[in-house]
């Protein structure tokens, strides 16, 4: 892809490419790929929490692979230390001075697995490699490398010796999401290439290289959204506010990282233009994880997701149209919403948006998430 004259065209036949080169080593929703992409387009991070055995730590090194990115995998335990993270300054007896010695942070894409076994102080040291791409040590301050994407991992099941993420470290986070189970063809195609190939882990060759991500980055800060969509964005992270369910709705971070995503997401489809649809299929990944959800609705077993579904569903869709240049119209949604144009789970089960519970049984409610979320 020519820096000098990329298009979303060139983005999203390397983008394809890329995915294709996934999918011969992962067997991962389209879905969920789809919002790890937009993400990792948008500089941004990813927690996915999953059972064991689901292919977190596959998937993260391949996108890895398949973009030309360094991959680390760092093992958070509870005798993790901050500096085993980011490095330390060590002694070096031969120069007779100290030197910084980077830790494994310094890297592409770090796989922060297992990241609620560390405790809090380990924790936030990513925080500030999260946010700012950088590290600060005995006072200097150090770059990491560029692209930079974290991708946690964490064990939705087995709660006994962890520490749970804070909302500040949750809200870091672009997306949050989940592999799941693959379905029984999935099944059958890892076993496949399992029997095509000698080693226990897959890997594949790359498709794009760092500088082609920087590009694909640059690319998506270009893709425009209409003040319309802009608003619609905005509106929906209010009503998670507004819902009486959640103690803490959306924060303007998350808002942010939002429109972020959804150009990201944009770019991927090979659009210079963001789309309702785009904002509607990474709301709940983009914002569930930054909602605070009170005491009572938590014991009634009500989780973010449904609240961002109630909120799509609360808030009118914008009717927009292309601007001059834009080969493609834009999709007229009207006044629909996410159950009324079957994207949402509503759609398939019939339940009433105008209700906050969605009309769903406690059970529904706990069991059911977000389509790739």
């Amino acid at each position: 892809m020519d820096a000098t004259n990329a298009t979303a065209d060139d983005a999203e036949r390397t983008v394809r490419r890329v995915v294709d080169r996934i999918e011969e080593a992962a067997v991962v929703d389209r879905e969920v790929l789809h919002a790890m992409l937009s993400a990792t387009l948008a500089r941004g991070h990813v927690l996915l929490e999953d059972v064991p055995g689901t292919g977190k730590t596959v998937t993260a090194r391949v996108i890895a692979e398949a973009m030309g990115l360094e991959f680390t995998r760092l093992q958070f335990t509870p005798d993790l230390l901050p500096s085993d993270v980011t490095g330390s300054t060590i002694y070096d007896e031969q120069a007779g001075e100290f030197e910084f010695a980077p830790g494994p942070v310094f890297t592409n894409v770090v796989l922060a697995d297992e990241i609620n076994r560390a405790p809090p102080k380990t924790q936030a040291a990513l925080l500030e490699a999260m946010e700012e791409r950088q590290v600060s040590v005995d006072g200097t301050t150090y770059d990491l490398p560029d692209p930079f994407l974290v991708v946690a991992t964490q064990n939705p099941i087995e709660q006994e010796g962890t520490f749970r993420l804070p909302e500040a470290q949750r809200d870091r986070f672009s997306v949050k999401t989940s592999l799941g189970y693959p379905d029984l063809e999935g099944e059958m195609g890892l076993l496949e290439r399992r029997a095509n190939r000698r080693s226990l882990s897959p890997s594949v060759e790359p498709v794009a290289s760092p500088d082609g991500v920087r590009l694909l980055q640059a690319l998506a800060e270009e893709v425009t959204v209409d003040e319309k969509v802009r608003r619609y964005i905005v509106e929906i992270a209010r009503q998670t506010r507004a819902d009486q369910r959640a103690e803490i709705g959306v924060s303007p971070r998350g808002v942010q990282r939002v429109f972020e995503a959804a150009r990201a997401a944009a770019l991927i489809e090979g659009r210079s233009y963001v789309t309702p649809d785009d904002v509607k299929r990474l709301a709940g990944p983009t914002m569930a994880h930054r909602i605070v959800l009170t005491t009572e609705a938590t014991v009634e077993g009500v989780d973010g997701t449904a609240i961002v579904r109630h909120a799509v569903n609360a808030v009118d869709v914008p009717a927009v149209a292309p601007g001059p240049d834009d080969p493609e119209p834009m999709i007229d949604s009207g006044t629909e919403s996410a159950a009324a144009d079957g994207d949402g789970p509503d759609a398939a089960s019939g339940r009433d948006a105008t209700d906050p519970h969605g009309g769903a049984t406690e059970a529904d409610r706990r069991d059911e998430s977000w389509h790739g979320e």
